[in-house]
């Protein structure tokens, strides 16, 4: 029999995509945030829906330069990721804290991170949603993938601190072009 759940937990329910690490550089200073709220709008060009919370030292960043990189850790990388989320890039360097390494991007002018499965260079597209809803639409224009790591096993938020990680990946035909 099912049972009543609280709305503050649909979230947990319906989160698909792994937990991302979105980079930002504004005045000279990079920084990282944990980061699950986010969708695809669209395959090509690839468009993310991003949601970013006013609070957020990185949504000022966001919002003043337009560009981020959204970087895909595995579960590896797991409690770096919860610890990242956890502190404030207002207060602390949080590459130095947890021993993230920036690298260069070549669209954007926030870094990528050397230790993250994937890195996509994002310029935002639409901000007609932010001021009501904190949501931007990011255009990817530059994705970058490290080759060496197979079938990455990446973190899912099901809230309160709870994470699911990717598993088993199966096959199935599609008629999709």
């Amino acid at each position: 029999m099912k049972k009543t759940l609280p709305l503050s937990r649909v979230y947990g329910l319906l989160e698909p995509g792994p937990v991302l690490l979105v980079t930002t550089a504004h005045k000279g200073r990079a920084n990282v945030m944990a980061q699950s709220w986010h969708t695809m709008m669209e395959f090509e060009p690839p468009l993310v829906g991003c949601l970013i919370s006013g609070r957020n030292f990185s949504f000022e960043a966001l919002r003043a330069t337009k560009e981020c990189v959204l970087n895909i850790p595995t579960a590896k990388l797991a409690e770096k990721v919860v610890g990242i989320g956890n502190c404030s890039g207002r207060r602390v360097d949080k590459f130095a804290k947890f021993g993230l390494t920036p690298l260069p991007a070549s669209r954007v002018g926030a870094p990528l991170i050397a230790e993250c499965y994937a890195s996509l260079e994002c310029k935002v597209v639409d901000t007609r949603m932010v001021n009501r809803y904190n949501f931007f639409v990011l255009e990817v224009v530059k994705a970058w993938i490290d080759p060496a790591q197979k079938n990455p096993r990446t973190l899912h938020h099901r809230g309160l601190g709870h994470f699911m990680v990717a598993g088993k990946t199966i096959s199935l035909p599609s008629r999709m072009k």
